[in-house]
């Protein structure tokens, strides 16, 4: 081989050499690009400052929704604050969020899993003491049976997490009207007031006697409520009354 033609072959393998570098530099600036990206998109994926997110429920409903830029994204079936520990009425915020909380009340720990009293989310309320959150009675959904807080089954709890952030209204409504009849539709019709025979029914269903009060008692009870106290209606009250039902 001349010394020309090396020097030639030479300058090939150069070229070539070169080439491979341009084309592995512009791989890895499209990796690198890419790995910058990544986490913007991820970003993209956190609910919106921007938007305006409404958690609205309706404890007589007994139903959650959540409400964006005016319009009804998602309804939930929730449990409410039963009677004796009704679930508070009025407008809030969300203050907290937790992941697999461990639930502790009056000396009582329990550490995050299927024994957690509040499940694997909590959304806790700027009302101390009462959030959004699971379950461990999942059958006590659609019911009124909490201590006031509102509870969600593990699967539409763990979705609606990631879709509200601290800062969210809250709420809680506890008779139907306008808003909840838009959001949720009328509900169910209530059942008319019971008639005062009625009375007379609830005490054959538990088995009460009935006795016909005195004539005297009974001709009071109707110059008292002309029309209302029959004799049936008064004989049923009076056997409630001693039975100690009423």
């Amino acid at each position: 081989m001349t010394a020309r033609t090396q020097i030639m072959t030479a300058a090939m393998m150069a070229a070539v050499l070169g080439t491979q570098l341009t084309a592995q530099s512009a791989s890895q600036n499209a990796i690198q690009g890419a790995a910058t990206n990544g986490p913007a998109t991820a970003q993209q994926q956190t609910p919106s400052a921007a938007t305006k997110r409404v958690i609205v429920v309706s404890l007589e409903d007994r139903k959650l929704a959540l409400v964006e830029d005016g319009k009804v994204k998602k309804i939930y079936n929730v449990a409410v604050g039963k009677p004796s520990t009704p679930s508070p009425v009025g407008t809030f915020s969300i203050e907290r969020r937790v992941m697999n909380p461990t639930y502790s009340h009056d000396g009582r720990t329990v550490p995050p899993g299927p024994n957690n009293p509040v499940g694997t989310r909590w959304m806790g309320l700027s009302i101390p003491g009462y959030g959004i959150h699971g379950t461990n009675v999942p059958s006590s959904i659609g019911k009124a049976a909490s201590h006031g807080c509102i509870r969600m089954a593990k699967k539409d709890l763990e979705e609606l997490y990631p879709m509200v952030q601290v800062g969210d209204t809250v709420e809680l409504i506890g008779q139907r009207n306008e808003e909840t009849a838009q959001v949720f539709g009328a509900g169910p019709m209530l059942a008319p007031a019971a008639q005062p025979a009625t009375l007379t029914a609830v005490a054959s269903a538990a088995q009460l006697p009935i006795a016909a009060p005195p004539a005297a008692q009974q001709a009071a009870n109707s110059a008292a409520w002309p029309g209302v106290f029959t004799t049936a209606a008064t004989a049923t009250l009076s056997s409630l009354m001693f039975a100690g039902s009423l």
